[in-house]
C-alpha cells in the first residue's frame, strides 16, 4: 500500500517521504497531496493540447448586418459573416452608406457581369469559382460589395487559398445564410432594394454579465451557508438525542440528515457516462416536442425548488412557524406541513403561467427564479463527503465539458454542447436548463447564459468547505468557504475575459472554474505540510 501513496520528490519534505504513515491525519494529508498533483498534471498536459488547437484554428469573421430597405421602406434585418480579405466594414451604422442592390448576371459572378455596375452592390449565388474570384469580377466590374448567398443555412469563412498571396480586392464581401438570400432575392422582384452594411462593435463588458456573475456566485452563497446550517441543526438535533438518553441510528454520520444524498466515487465517475448519454440524446432527438417535454421537466424541478426555497423562508418566520410544524397525512406524499400546502399553488401556479408565455421578452426572469432555486435545492440535497471525492468529481465535470465544447466539433463537425444550449435544431432561444439575461447594451442582441452545472457542481464543493469550516470551528478568514468562493468567482471572471476574446464563442466554463477551486481547496493542505 506504501508503493500506491508515491509523490514526486518536490512535493512531499524527504522525512515524510521516507518516513511511513502511522497515523490518520497523515494518511488524509497524502491523499489530499496525491489527489492534486494528478489533477495538476491532468491539467497542465490538456491545457497544453487546447492551446495548441486555438492556435491551429483561423481567425474569426466578424459578423455583419444588412439592413434592407424596399421601396424607401424598412424591411428586414439579416446577419452575415464577413470575408477575411478585402477592407474592414465599417463599424458604425451612421458612417454606412445605403446602397442600391443588383441581381448579378451571371448568378454565380464567376464571369464579368453583362452590364457594368455603377458603384451598386451584388448579389450573387455561391459555387462554381472561389469567393476571391467571385469578389474580383465584381470589383472589376464597378460594384462597391459583393453579397454572396450560401447553398445551405449555415454560413462558413471565407478565406484566402494558401497560394493567393498577392490579392487587392478593395470591396466588402459578405456570406448569408440561405433563407436570408432566397429572402433578398424575393425582395428584388418587388421594386427597388437598398442595402446597408455595417458591423458594430460588442462591448468589452456587458451589464448582464456583470449580473449573471452575481446571480451564481449569491445562488452558491445562498446554498452553501443553507447546506451547512441544516449539517449543523442535524448534529445539535443528535446531541439532543444522546443528551436524552435515546438509542441512534448504527449508520448516522455527524453531519448528515435525513434525505440527503453523498455522492461517492463511483457516482463521480459514472456522472460523465450519464450526462453524456443524456446530452447526445438531447442533441439527436432536438425537436420542438423534445423541448416541449425539456420544460415540463424543468417546470416539475421548477416547482419542488420554488417549494422548498419558500417553505424554508417562510419557516424563520414566527407567523408561519406553527403551521410549518404541523403536519397532515396527503395520500402518495405521506405527511406534510400546512405551509407547504399553502405555498403550492403558488409554485405551481408560477411555473404554468412561465412554461406557456416563456417566449414573451421578459420570461427570462421566471426562468432565473424557477433555475436559482433549483440549484439551491439541490446543493442542500446532495452532499460531498470529503476533498477526495469532491477532486474526483469535478476532475470528471471538468474533462465533460471540454470533451462536449471542444472536442466534440472533430466528431460531429459542430460543438455539441453549444448546439444544444442554443436549441439550434428547434425554434425555442435553447433548454431552459439555464441561467439567462438578455445583452441590454450588445447591438448584436441576445442572452448573456450560463449552465445549470456551471453552479452546481462547483457549488457542491464550495458547501462542503463551509460546512467543514463550520464542524471545525474554523473562522471565515482561516477556513476554506471564503477562499473558495473567491477561487469560484475568478474562475466565471476569467470564463467571461476568454468569451470576450473569442469575440463570443462558447468556452466550457468549468475549464477556468474547477482549477481555481479544486486548487484553493487544497493547496492551504500543502502548506500545512511544508510547514511540518
Amino acid at each position: 500500500m506504501a508503493n500506491w501513496w508515491v509523490l514526486p520528490s518536490a512535493v512531499l519534505p524527504a522525512q515524510w517521504r521516507q518516513a511511513p504513515c502511522n497515523h490518520a491525519r497523515c494518511w488524509e494529508i497524502r491523499e489530499h497531496l496525491l489527489g492534486w498533483v494528478i489533477f495538476q498534471r491532468l491539467i497542465a498536459h490538456l491545457y497544453t493540447y487546447l492551446i495548441l488547437y486555438n492556435h491551429m484554428l483561423p481567425l474569426f469573421c466578424c459578423q455583419v448586418k444588412v439592413q434592407t430597405w424596399i421601396n424607401k421602406k424598412d424591411k428586414d434585418e439579416f446577419v452575415g459573416v464577413g470575408a477575411r480579405f478585402g477592407p474592414k466594414i465599417e463599424s458604425k451604422e451612421k458612417h454606412a452608406n445605403w446602397t442600391n442592390l443588383l441581381l448579378a448576371d451571371p448568378s454565380d459572378c464567376c464571369t464579368p457581369p453583362r452590364e457594368k455596375v455603377a458603384g451598386d452592390i451584388l448579389l450573387v449565388e455561391r459555387g462554381n469559382c472561389k469567393f476571391t474570384t467571385k469578389a474580383k469580377v465584381a470589383e472589376s466590374a464597378g460594384a462597391s460589395a459583393i453579397i454572396i448567398i450560401n447553398d445551405k443555412h449555415e454560413l462558413y469563412k471565407m478565406v484566402c487559398e494558401t497560394n493567393e498571396t498577392n490579392l487587392d480586392i478593395g470591396i466588402h464581401a459578405v456570406l448569408l445564410p440561405k433563407d436570408a438570400g432566397s429572402s433578398l432575392q424575393r425582395s428584388l422582384s418587388s421594386g427597388e432594394v437598398l442595402v446597408e452594411l455595417y458591423s458594430p462593435d460588442r462591448p468589452l463588458v456587458d451589464t448582464a454579465e456583470v449580473f449573471l456573475w452575481l446571480m451564481a456566485v449569491g445562488t452558491i452563497l445562498c446554498a452553501s451557508y443553507w447546506s451547512a446550517w441544516s449539517a449543523r441543526e442535524a448534529d445539535i438535533e443528535q446531541e439532543k438525542l444522546l443528551k436524552d438518553g435515546r438509542e441512534v441510528a448504527p449508520n448516522f454520520e455527524p453531519g448528515g440528515s435525513s434525505g440527503m444524498v453523498d455522492i461517492n466515487m463511483v457516482s463521480a465517475i459514472l456522472f460523465v457516462v450519464i450526462a453524456s448519454c443524456f446530452l447526445i440524446t438531447l442533441y439527436k432527438l432536438m425537436s420542438h416536442w423534445f423541448v416541449e417535454l425539456l420544460v415540463v421537466i424543468f417546470c416539475i424541478g421548477g416547482v419542488e425548488g420554488l417549494q422548498t426555497c419558500l417553505v424554508a423562508s417562510l419557516s424563520m418566520s414566527r407567523r408561519f412557524k406553527p403551521a410549518a410544524e404541523s403536519y397532515v397525512k396527503v395520500p402518495f406524499f405521506g405527511a406534510v406541513s400546512y405551509l407547504t400546502l399553502a405555498v403550492c399553488p403558488f409554485c405551481i401556479l408560477f411555473a404554468v403561467l412561465w412554461g406557456v408565455y416563456r417566449r414573451l421578452p421578459y420570461a427570462w426572469i421566471g426562468q432565473d427564479i424557477l433555475g436559482i432555486t433549483l440549484i439551491v435545492t439541490v446543493i442542500q440535497i446532495v452532499r460531498i463527503p470529503n476533498l477526495k471525492v469532491g477532486s474526483a468529481f469535478l476532475g470528471c465535470a471538468f474533462l465533460y465539458d471540454i470533451f462536449w465544447v471542444f472536442i466534440s466539433k472533430m466528431l460531429f463537425h459542430e460543438s455539441v454542447m453549444i448546439v444544444v444550449a442554443r436549441g439550434d435544431k428547434t425554434d425555442e432561444d435553447g433548454v431552459p436548463m439555464l441561467l439567462k439575461i438578455p445583452r441590454m447594451f450588445d447591438p448584436w442582441g441576445g442572452y448573456s447564459i450560463i449552465g445549470f452545472g456551471d453552479i452546481l457542481l462547483p457549488g457542491l464543493l464550495v458547501a462542503f468547505a463551509l460546512r467543514y469550516d463550520w464542524a471545525a470551528k474554523k473562522t471565515l478568514q482561516s477556513g476554506y468557504f471564503l477562499w473558495s468562493m473567491v477561487a469560484y468567482g475568478s474562475g466565471l471572471l476569467i470564463t467571461y475575459v476568454a468569451l470576450n476574446l473569442m469575440d463570443g464563442h462558447g468556452q466550457p466554463a468549468l475549464l477556468y472554474i474547477v482549477p481555481f477551486t479544486i486548487g484553493i481547496s487544497q493547496d492551504p493542505l500543502i502548506v500545512i505540510l511544508v510547514v511540518q
